[in-house]
């Protein structure tokens, strides 16, 4: 493994004479992940839906489905419309992560089935079930549907709950009395379910310099899993008691991938964060990601001789507000943000420890995003590098002209 000034100076050489801000994918990290990944689902006998909401970018995208093995299978995607045009990109097999009522998207994923592709749209209520059956109705269609379920922790019942809040359905008799719905229709079908522990996968528990928050963060997370195995299990049981049986149940993310696989329960675990890597990716026990996804801003000022300025930066993550949003500057080692200044929209001050190497005028100083995706909004196209050149270019979705959200 190169140390981090010997993979400055590799970034540095491969993005010399680019224009600047510049962002990049490090081939060689980026497949490292993508075998892992693989790995770890062989290990399991399970395979891995690929999340595009955390790639956004159909070259890369492709690049895992078919150079990563049997144990990749189909897309995880985040609206109609980009599903609708992933679809046309030569894509299929989706899951539609979040629901959907509008009648466009009703529409895209139409005249999708009506294609002969597949993509199951997410649904967690009766409402969902009854928009779903119109539009197959009118169109003459059966549309796939997956049930979502609430895998939060309430370990005080409705008085606490730690978790993303997206399903309402958290108990199997919650769960039946939707399946019991969707078995009187005949133009919607429900034939997958999905839960995402987000407040498992995401939480750092290997942070350097804290132990005692790495000890809580680990002893919650094995509570939560235990409950959440135990109370999926009986959903699904129930469900196929019922007569339902799922030919997928989806589970992620990235942070708690060992765990998500070694549930019977599961058929396929979802991973998106893990390919790029980014720097809120970093510090976890049981898995460990190469960073991968990068960008790179040009030196224009030293207001002082222990700082420098750099034009753009502002590429703040969405979520809490919090200094962990924001872009860390990670080549040259131990540059920081001024506390009044941040990462700024059109400049970003650094503070430069003395043993940093010297930065000239023009010199890159490169970042990771805080979260995956969300990069690839920002810049049209992806340098692909290995060692210390720029083999190739990938459009992103923003290259190609596309905004889902």
């Amino acid at each position: 493994m190169l140390s981090v000034s010997d993979q400055f100076a590799r970034y540095r050489e491969a993005l010399r004479g680019r224009t600047l801000p510049a962002a990049f994918v490090d081939l060689d990290a980026f497949e490292r992940n993508v075998a892992y990944v693989a790995e770890l689902a062989n290990r399991h006998r399970k395979t891995i839906r690929v999340h595009s909401k955390s790639l956004r970018c159909p070259a890369l995208m492709r690049k895992i489905l078919e150079t990563g093995g049997p144990a990749y299978r189909g897309v995880m995607t985040y609206s109609a419309r980009e599903t609708a045009w992933l679809a046309e990109q030569g894509f299929d097999d989706f899951i539609i992560a979040y629901p959907t009522v509008q009648p466009a998207d009703l529409e895209a994923l139409v005249a999708l089935t009506r294609r002969g592709g597949q993509a199951r749209v997410m649904i967690d209520c009766l409402e969902h079930l009854e928009i779903l059956e119109t539009a197959g109705r009118r169109a003459r269609v059966q549309l796939p549907a997956c049930l979502e379920i609430d895998v939060s922790y309430r370990p005080l019942g409705s008085v606490w709950h730690i978790g993303p809040r997206r399903s309402p359905i958290r108990t199997p008799e919650q769960a039946l009395a939707v399946a019991a719905a969707a078995k009187i229709l005949s133009h919607v079908v429900i034939d997958a379910v999905m839960g995402y522990e987000a407040h498992i996968a995401g939480p750092n528990d290997a942070v350097p310099g804290q132990p005692a928050k790495n000890l809580a963060t680990r002893l919650f997370k094995t509570a939560s899993l235990r409950e959440l195995e135990q109370r999926r299990a009986r959903i699904v049981a129930a469900l196929r008691e019922a007569g339902l049986n799922p030919v997928i149940v989806n589970g992620g993310g990235s942070g708690s991938l060992p765990e998500t696989l070694a549930d019977p329960c599961l058929t396929e675990a979802t991973v998106g964060s893990a390919f790029y890597a980014p720097a809120l990716f970093h510090h976890y026990r049981r898995v460990s990601f190469a960073p991968a996804a990068f960008f790179a801003l040009q030196v224009v000022r030293r207001p002082a001789s222990d700082l420098v300025t750099c034009q753009g930066g502002g590429y703040v993550a969405s979520g809490p507000a919090g200094e962990d949003r924001l872009p860390r500057p990670v080549y040259p080692e131990g540059l920081r943000y001024l506390s009044l200044e941040g990462a700024g929209e059109v400049q970003t001050p650094l503070v430069v420890p003395a043993e940093a190497p010297r930065l000239e005028l023009g010199d890159p100083v490169f970042f990771q995003h805080a979260k995956a995706g969300e990069l690839a909004e920002r810049f049209n196209e992806f340098f692909l590098v290995r060692g210390t050149e720029i083999v190739d270019t990938a459009k992103t979705y923003r290259g190609e002209g596309r905004v889902f959200l």
